[in-house]
């Protein structure tokens, strides 16, 4: 008597490897952040210049063969740092702009001391910013510049819906001044204050607010 052939088996889906709960890409990226802190750290405290991948590796626990499969380099490294900063402003600034309420003055205000505090409240997103970013490379120096063309379109965008804005070229040339004219100010006062003191931060933000209101001005009167 014949038996029916039993069907194979049917072929098992490969398993991602798992360790610590966290599979390849998960690993990966947590590699990756930790290297961007560490980046953060070293290229704050120590500079550009005197930073290596092994002392980033180090830092990071992380080794070089690890490094070299997120990074091409150590300029690609800083480069995602300065992404990533960014990355968080545009998150703390978009959202800010969502809860602020009150007249133009006072959301101006709470948009310019968001920047401020996103910017001072840790000392190395400062100096990685404004400092540690100063001719590393060309390539640097166009994402620091893409970071400030970012921050110009959300200027541009808050004139348009006040009703402000002039035509363009005109709004961008006057976003493009603000923005530098705002990070310059913050730049010069970490050169002295301290950005603990609360009195100090609001003199800050004092400046700040009276800078942007008078270009402000000059805007809105422009023909």
């Amino acid at each position: 008597m014949s038996h029916a052939q039993a069907e194979p088996p049917a072929p098992k889906s490969p398993q991602r490897r798992r360790i610590r709960g966290l599979d390849a890409e998960q690993r990966r990226a947590e590699r990756r952040e930790r290297l961007l802190d560490s980046a953060l750290e070293l290229f704050a405290g120590q500079g550009y210049p005197n930073t290596s991948i092994e002392q980033l590796c180090q830092h990071a626990y992380v080794g070089t063969k690890g490094f070299y499969e997120i990074f091409e380099s150590r300029e690609d490294c800083y480069l995602a740092l300065l992404r990533r900063t960014t990355e968080h402003l545009k998150t703390r600034m978009t959202e800010r702009l969502a809860t602020v309420t009150g007249d133009r003055e006072d959301a101006e205000h709470a948009l310019l001391s968001a920047l401020a505090h996103a910017l001072i409240d840790d000392p190395r997103i400062a100096a990685v910013t404004f400092g540690q970013g100063v001719a590393v490379s060309p390539a640097v120096e166009r994402q620091r510049r893409e970071n400030r063309r970012w921050a110009a379109s959300f200027v541009e965008a808050l004139w348009r819906s006040q009703g402000l804005a002039p035509a363009p070229p005109a709004a961008r040339s006057a976003a493009i001044g603000l923005i530098g004219g705002l990070f310059d100010l913050i730049a010069d006062w970490l050169l002295d204050a301290d950005p603990a003191d609360p009195a100090a931060t609001d003199a800050l933000i004092t400046a700040l607010t009276a800078f942007y209101a008078a270009v402000r001005t000059g805007v809105a009167a422009r023909p």
